[in-house]
């Protein structure tokens, strides 16, 4: 767990009060339901529904004892009850209980995540425009590849938080779903109709089957969607780790008054926040993993998945929900440096237009391969000799018979690029929606 950082709301999900109260709620809805079936007096339930409490402290002291947690919730709450409990839980097993609060409780911290990923979404729609137009260097492999814009980095980030987003509603779905089926799952001590009401009552569906759990492949996908927002969380971070780098510095995580960055070093400036996000964004990949554990189950149930979703649903949920509200703030704090971009584009001696010189020449007839081959002994030489590429590609023969200087310039003229790019980034951004 992760107290110190933990948004309260969600890590209130699962307290030990929290998933007791669920599994009174179950209780209680079992009891309603046969009420309605004419299985137990109607004067007995509302005894029950009046009575029926529990004590966290008087349950776990139980629990020392009894060695198993939802006998020692039952054997509380008949302590408040009195006969009338005998209705209590009747023909069920634990695990209608525990699976059944389990999806409430995953589905319920599911539906803050799922709020959190629209408010970041909001945010990086903004930060986009703001930097639509803003050139900036693309790189692959680290290395200057051609232009972009700032705010195309940013509308990337925004499509893939939506196809999060969709992970993410999807996941709770698929763990919206209750079971009061029994010990195997064929309804021995009761009838469907009970679960049918418990699981609309509790805003659930019914499992269409089921043993005596849930399987374990509706986790799985929940923890996955996470992982992989933790993991998209992580990629962005990166790029705000590298973009922060001294010899880079176009962007900045923001610096408050009084902050400090070292011990040691009083000019630090680090990108603390984004490096903490990465780390945690590695345990909830390390969760994912063990909820994939988790489906291979012995027969119709084993226990060996409960010790460990006891662990992991609370930490993925808490965790993500953490590391998208930071990066929500950092990105919105974000500091921006469009001059250094600016300089940086113009390091690399005009390399970033070898590839416009080399359709300027196929269009002229030339093949690729020629074509290639002259713009890249030109662009190794600019590179060498740390000379501007354009004014080598100007005083090469060979292409000079093919394009005049004006056709030359054109390619390398830093408003003709952004005019460019301005026109293909008004398009991306339509298709993105932003």
């Amino acid at each position: 767990m992760i107290p110190r950082y933990s948004p309260k709301e969600i890590s209130s999900i699962w307290t030990d009060e929290a998933r007791l109260d669920r599994w009174l709620k179950i209780e209680l809805a079992a009891v309603e339901a046969r009420v309605k079936l004419g299985e137990v007096p109607k004067d007995e339930f509302e005894v029950i529904r009046k009575k029926a409490k529990f004590d966290v402290e008087r349950v776990l002291e139980i629990e020392n004892t009894t060695k198993h947690d939802v006998i020692a919730f039952l054997t509380n709450v008949a302590e408040n009850v009195g006969k009338e409990s005998r209705h209590i839980h009747q023909g069920m097993t634990s695990s209608d209980v525990l699976d059944t609060a389990l999806a409430m409780q995953m589905r319920d911290a599911g539906k803050i995540i799922i709020d959190d990923i629209e408010k970041l979404l909001k945010v990086l729609a903004k930060r986009a425009n703001e930097f639509k137009y803003t050139l900036q260097i693309g790189r692959t492999h680290g290395i200057h590849a051609e232009p972009i814009t700032f705010g195309l980095k940013l509308a990337l980030w925004y499509q893939e938080m939506q196809r999060n987003l969709k992970r993410m509603k999807r996941a709770v779905k698929v763990i919206s779903v209750g079971k009061i089926s029994g010990a195997v799952g064929t309804y021995q001590h009761l009838v469907p109709e009970v679960e049918e009401f418990v699981c609309k009552k509790l805003g659930l569906k019914p499992a269409p089957i089921s043993t005596q759990i849930l399987q374990r492949d509706r986790h799985a996908e929940y923890v996955n969607a996470l992982a992989i927002i933790a993991s998209s969380i992580e990629k962005f971070s990166v790029e705000c780790r590298h973009l922060q780098r001294t010899e880079v510095l176009e962007t900045e995580e923001y610096f408050s008054a009084g902050q400090k960055g070292s011990s040691a070093m009083p000019h630090k400036r680090n990108p603390i926040t984004f490096e903490r996000l990465s780390g945690l964004s590695r345990l909830i990949r390390g969760n994912a993993i063990a909820a994939m554990e988790n489906i291979p189950l012995w027969h119709e149930r084993d226990i060996s998945h409960s010790s460990v979703e006891r662990v992991i649903m609370p930490d993925s949920t808490i965790a993500a929900c953490y590391i998208i509200r930071k990066f929500t703030d950092s990105i919105s704090q974000l500091i921006v440096y469009p001059d250094n971009m600016e300089k940086n584009f113009n390091a690399s001696y005009g390399l970033t237009s070898s590839q416009s010189i080399l359709l300027k020449l196929t269009e002229k007839g030339l093949t690729r391969e020629v074509s290639y081959q002259l713009v890249q002994r030109n662009a190794m030489q600019s590179w060498k000799e740390k000379v501007q590429l354009k004014d080598l590609i100007l005083q090469d023969n060979d292409i000079r018979q093919v394009l005049s200087e004006e056709e030359i310039s054109t390619v390398f003229s830093p408003e003709e690029i952004l005019k460019g790019i301005k026109k293909n980034v008004d398009y991306i951004f339509k298709r993105v929606g932003i």
